[in-house]
């Protein structure tokens, strides 16, 4: 089973790529889907430990949670220490679903696949990009959004010119959906000899 890694800065459209593999056949593990799943679950007891008031109705509330993590290292290094075994537990339960289903090739949405060296995991990485002035007006686009909070979110990621040099193939979303469709056929044509 091929395991094609996805990744790709805050708003060069990773989501959209997905449901495009996932039109060819692909399943996919969403680590972002993932972890809103266990904010609404089994870590929001823990994050409430750790970040007192973030949790309201047994979910994490990702505004009163933001303050405590956003540019603040060490915090966030706590978050993800609660956080990311589980999401791996939840990729370990994909991975074995898709190979019990004799599944040729998955897909893991990773957003910060480079940063975290979870290149390791995957046999390889698709990035997908776009022009910065695409990516920030689609990001700005968000509600609740602003630059600050952009900026902050962009600072965590690998800048995307170093995303596309490691990458084994890079999907331009710049360029419209049929672009980047056909970008993904292709994809999967090149990978269609592996075993």
């Amino acid at each position: 089973m091929i395991k094609i890694g996805l990744t790709g800065s805050i708003g060069m459209g990773k989501s959209t790529t997905a449901k495009l593999f996932a039109d060819q056949g692909v399943p996919a593990h969403d680590a972002d889907a993932t972890v809103h799943c266990l904010y609404a679950g089994r870590a929001a007891p823990l994050i409430e430990a750790a970040f007192p008031g973030t949790v309201e109705n047994g979910i994490v509330n990702r505004s009163k949670l933001s303050p405590y993590v956003l540019g603040k290292h060490e915090a966030l290094k706590r978050l993800e220490a609660i956080v990311h075994p589980m999401v791996r537990e939840e990729e370990r339960a994909f991975l074995a679903r898709a190979a019990a289903g004799r599944r040729r090739a998955v897909l893991l949405d990773i957003p910060l696949l480079l940063e975290t060296g979870g290149e390791a995991r995957v046999d390889v990485v698709v990035v997908v990009s776009a022009a910065a002035d695409i990516q920030k007006a689609r990001v700005l686009a968000r509600p609740g959004m602003n630059e600050d909070r952009f900026e902050s979110i962009r600072a965590r990621q690998m800048p995307d010119a170093e995303k596309r040099r490691r990458a084994h193939f890079v999907i331009d979303t710049g360029h419209g959906i049929e672009a980047a469709r056909r970008s993904v056929v292709a994809v999967l044509r090149a990978l269609a000899p592996l075993p």
